[in-house]
Formats: structure tokens, C-alpha cells, sequence
């Protein structure tokens, strides 16, 4: 009698992005680049930089900050996500953030009225999601699709946020890993394994060094 043989479930890595965050941006690069070297599958979530940066506005440099107050540009993208989330089922966002993040980011165009709409029409979305951009409709979900992620990883993070199974299969989260311009093929296959390995190490909180450079885009399609 012959045994069928089962493939392996991958695994799950959950990604928490802002649209409006080059690095954020850089690491979603990356992690789909994973996802071709390694057996993972991810999950997109929002979070928001706005929501992240609401009460302490008065310690950020008055450019950022006025993008992250109520009506900045912010607010924009990440409420057409999770309208589109709430409207369309959770297979699109993955997809319209590569949309938003090619145009903003890519492309140049940052975050516009103009790029946004474009980003719908690339993954077949319907227009009028970009009237939920000025609408706090569904802030709610967006809050809590937000406090999800950071209450995995903690409040003095930004985005992008991670969550993978730990060795006891309880996950473990972590901000980053911030990285430029993103890996391909198997170094972003080695970065992926110590991230994840220093990551599941008790204790382990942080590595650090100063950034010399922006974000490089050269390298994205």
C-alpha cells in the first residue's frame, strides 16, 4: 500500500505596512523576494505612521508632522486599503500596496490623488475607492488592523512590522529588518534566515547601525 506524499504547509508571515514608508516599501520588496527562496506565505495588514505618531506630533519636524494630523497626506492611502480590505476581502490588499508603493515610490509620483487612483485602476479596483480617502468610514478596522501589529512588537517601533511562528509556534515580531537596495535570490535568502534566527533567540531586542544611504528603488520592477 502506498503512502501519498503531503506537501509541507508554508510559513506564515504576517507584514504590517504603511504605503506612505520608503523602508516599509524596501522590506515588502524583500519579502516577496523571500517568499520565491523560502516556503513562506504573507499576509499584508495596514498600520499607520499616523496613527503610530498621533500624540506625540509636537516631537516630529513640522513637515512630517503636518502630513500625520487629521487631513494630512497620511491618512490617504492607508484608508483606501483597508476600504478596499473591508469592501473586496483581504486578497487585494497585498496587491494594491504593490500598486500604491510602484507609483508613490517607483515611480515618484508620492502620495497624490493622482497616484492613488492610478494604483486602483492597475489592480482592477473601482475608482470611487479613492472617496474613502478623506473619509474616517472605516478608521475603526484601520485602528484595530494597526493595534494588532504593534501590540506584537511594541509601542517605539515604526513600520514595517513582522510576525512569524517562534519555536514554540507562539509568534514573534519584529520592526524591520530596514534594508537597502532590497536583496534578491539567496541573499535576501540569508537575511530572511538571521532575521528569523536572531529574532527567536529570548531576549534578543536589537541591532542597529547608521543608515549612509536612502532608499534605492534601482533595482525594483
Amino acid at each position: 500500500m502506498s503512502e501519498t506524499a503531503t506537501t509541507p504547509a508554508k510559513t506564515p508571515v504576517d507584514f504590517w505596512f504603511d504605503p506612505l514608508c520608503p523602508w516599509a516599501w524596501m522590506t515588502s520588496r524583500w519579502v516577496l523576494e523571500v517568499e520565491k527562496v523560502r516556503d513562506i506565505q504573507v499576509s499584508w495588514h495596514v498600520m499607520s505612521l499616523a496613527v503610530l505618531n498621533e500624540n506625540r506630533l509636537d516631537e516630529l519636524p513640522e513637515q512630517y508632522a503636518e502630513n500625520m494630523r487629521p487631513g494630512g497626506k497620511s491618512w490617504g492611502p492607508v484608508r483606501v486599503v483597508i476600504a478596499a480590505q473591508q469592501l473586496h476581502g483581504d486578497e487585494v490588499v497585498g496587491k494594491l500596496y504593490t500598486a500604491l508603493g510602484t507609483r508613490i515610490h517607483n515611480e515618484g509620483l508620492g502620495v497624490t490623488p493622482e497616484s492613488i487612483a492610478l494604483a486602483l485602476s492597475d489592480v482592477g479596483l473601482p475608482a470611487d475607492l479613492i472617496e474613502y480617502a478623506d473619509k474616517d468610514t472605516y478608521d475603526t478596522e484601520l485602528r484595530a488592523s494597526h493595534k494588532e501589529g504593534i501590540d506584537k512588537v511594541g509601542q517605539d517601533v515604526g513600520t514595517p512590522v513582522i510576525a512569524v511562528p517562534g519555536p514554540d509556534g507562539e509568534q514573534i515580531a519584529f520592526f524591520g529588518p530596514v534594508v537597502t537596495p532590497a536583496p534578491k535570490g539567496e541573499e535576501a535568502a540569508r537575511l530572511w534566515d538571521g532575521t528569523v534566527a536572531v529574532a527567536s533567540v529570548p531576549g534578543f531586542y536589537e541591532i542597529k547601525r547608521s543608515r549612509t544611504k536612502g532608499p534605492d528603488f534601482s533595482n525594483l520592477s
